[in-house]
């Protein structure tokens, strides 16, 4: 598919009159028109900028450069060119993990959690501040789903983004503490405007999301370990959902007591087991130097991360304590109670705990992004995660979790990838992690296997009894649009499927006939097209004729 076509009308004629605002001239406009046949032609960005000077000085701007580039291509003047692309692309880091991500924020509205270090203002949901980067932009919209996700697609073509597979990350409190109603609205607003026609209701939004500009391919919300049950869970995956990010905080029952989190290890541990057991991609938010932690005990305590079979998440947010006004915890550090950890012993902890991380883990965040006149005392550098990894340099170590071996844009040779499986016990079952490396060590690719065992979490949605669950399917590199491939970049080059095959492969061999995919909307015609069909809310295949094959091979 055309970039020109990665767009629906409605948001097309939107940058168009955005674009027509900002009064570019001719001259300009003609100058954009010949770096650009001077970047299609070889030449370094940076060198074919300098070369042609606007008439009053200065050197054109990007987005103006991916404007004309698009009109190029949308008129038909020019194939498309993504090597050009990808050099006049601006912040290319927010697409290199081979999606791109768009976060809204939902309206406040009261927690059930009464912790010690969250923040609470009026106009914001519960633990948000109104000049974060993401809640600005909520604020700006009035929470509005459809306002926030249109604006943000707005944004990200116009500094040249591909927009075409679109994760939804929804932000803003406990999800499960909204009314459901309130959650269907949400969920149905954000894919109207990914569809940019509106709908009769949520599942006549989710139908059309499969072939719409801006497909939906995952889709996260953030909750608390007490709010989830088979319930919830079968609630979740009517809306859509393929991602839950859960607030442990802490694995020390004494640390979320103290801390007055709400709830304990064991409502942790049990929120992991139905989630797992349900497909569902699985992310721990993880808070060191809470009230009452040491860097000893925040050491033990990440530990158990890892050594819990329970627990072992797919992702993690490290988000050191950070000491905000108007908190409990700000109270406790007035009367001497409290002492946040320096900079220094910050970096020194996580520096520590990086490289312990398990290969099959990404860590997405190690700080949050809150301004830094927000925090009293202790660290106020948002840097942190390059910070930890200087340090980790000059110990001559390194952290082998997914994030830090994602291929992004390095090139990949043909027939440069190497099979590498993984399994571990979690939840009752056994976990595989099959990935697709580089021979350095650089991960093209991966799919998340569970294989439940006798025992396992009962989750009582009919399309998993006694299937084998493929809970993830990610290749990474440069987000691309749907159809178009890049010389050595993963996306689209048959990488998916042979991850799929393989871990049908593995399922059958252990004796399963049918498995199932967590598939976000926008997925499942890939689905369709590898013979999946779909169930009640999951995708739905049998094996029994690879099953049959194992048992004659075995």
């Amino acid at each position: 598919m055309s970039e020109g076509r990665n767009t629906t009308p409605a948001l097309a004629a939107r940058q168009r009159a955005w674009l027509s605002a900002r009064c570019y001239s001719p001259a300009q406009l003609s100058l954009a028109r010949a770096v650009l046949a001077e970047v299609r032609a070889g030449m370094p960005l940076e060198r074919a900028v300098r070369a042609r000077p606007q008439p009053d000085g200065g050197h054109l701007p990007k987005h103006l450069l991916v404007h004309v580039y698009r009109s190029l291509v949308a008129e038909g003047e020019w194939l498309p060119a993504p090597e050009v692309l990808a050099q006049i692309r601006m912040k290319p880091v927010r697409t290199l993990s081979g999606v791109t991500t768009i976060t809204v924020l939902t309206a406040p509205h009261a927690c059930p959690g009464e912790c010690l270090f969250c923040p609470t203002e009026a106009r914001m949901p519960k633990s948000y501040l109104a000049d974060e980067p993401g809640a600005m932009r909520a604020l700006q919209h009035a929470f509005d789903p459809w306002a926030q996700v249109t604006a943000r697609l707005e944004a990200l073509q116009a500094i040249g983004h591909p927009t075409q597979k679109v994760e939804l990350l929804i932000l803003g409190g406990t999800w499960s503490a909204y009314p459901r109603a309130y959650q269907r609205w949400f969920v149905q607003r954000c894919l109207e405007a990914l569809n940019g026609a509106p709908a009769s209701g949520l599942e006549a939004a989710q139908a059309a999301n499969e072939a719409a500009a801006h497909r939906n391919v995952g889709l996260s919300i953030e909750t608390r370990p007490d709010c989830v049950s088979r319930g919830e869970i079968a609630h979740l995956r009517r809306l859509g959902v393929t991602k839950v990010q859960l607030g442990a905080q802490s694995c020390d029952d004494r640390l979320l007591q103290l801390n007055r989190r709400g709830h304990t290890l064991a409502a942790t541990r049990q929120a992991m087991r139905l989630l797992r057991a349900s497909g569902f991609k699985l992310v721990l938010h993880w808070m060191p130097n809470l009230l009452g932690a040491t860097p000893e005990t925040d050491r033990e305590d990440f530990a158990r991360l890892w050594a819990l079979e329970d627990l072992r998440p797919d992702e993690l947010k490290i988000y050191p304590t950070q000491l905000l006004p108007g908190t409990g915890l700000a109270e406790a550090w007035a009367r001497g109670e409290y002492v946040p950890y320096t900079v220094g012993e910050l970096v020194d902890l996580l520096a520590d705990l990086k490289p312990s991380i398990p290969r099959y883990c990404r860590v997405n965040r190690v700080v949050r992004d809150i301004p830094s006149h927000h925090v009293l005392e202790g660290n106020r550098r948002t840097s942190l995660r390059q910070d930890v990894l200087r340090a980790l340099s000059e110990r001559g170590r390194t952290c082998s979790c997914i994030r830090c071996r994602e291929v992004r844009s390095t090139h990949i040779p043909d027939n440069g990838l190497q099979p590498r499986s993984l399994s571990y016990a979690a939840a009752g079952g056994v976990e595989h992690f099959l990935s697709f490396d580089t021979a350095n060590d650089r991960l093209a690719g991966y799919l998340r296997l569970w294989l439940p065992e006798v025992g396992s979490a009962s989750t009582g949605l009919p399309d998993l009894a006694r299937s084998a669950i493929i809970r993830e399917v990610h290749v990474y590199g440069p987000s691309l649009p749907l159809g178009d491939a890049s010389n050595g970049a993963a996306q689209h080059t048959g990488v998916g499927a042979r991850l799929v095959a393989w871990g049908e492969e593995v399922a059958a061999h252990a004796g399963f006939q049918r498995m199932a995919i967590i598939a976000a909307l926008g997925t499942r015609p890939y689905y369709r097209r590898l013979g999946y069909r779909l169930g009640e809310s999951y995708m739905l295949k049998s094996l029994r004729e690879k099953t049959d094959l194992a048992g004659d091979a075995g």
